[in-house]
């Protein structure tokens, strides 16, 4: 009768440890995946920060040009008003 409980309960115990094998590799693959998601989430961020550099920059180079072309009317007289 021992026997037949020792039986069960390795069994058990084997089925156990091959579940927790599975769970161990599925959240390694897991693991995986999260860290390639946040270093494109880097990626994106450097990105945007590139972006938001350059639109900064043409935005100061578009005041400048303002600037020269209100300058030019006003020596030409063409302004309104």
């Amino acid at each position: 009768m021992t026997d037949n409980i020792e039986s069960l309960v390795l069994e058990n115990l084997r089925a156990i440890r091959a579940t927790q094998d599975k769970h161990t590799e599925r959240f390694s693959r897991i693991e995986s995946r999260i860290s390639n998601l946040e270093l494109t989430v880097a990626g994106m961020r450097r990105d945007l920060a590139h972006m938001y550099g350059e639109i900064v920059e043409q935005h100061a180079h578009t005041d400048q040009l303002v600037a020269r072309i209100e300058r030019i009317e006003r020596r030409l007289e063409l302004q309104d008003g």
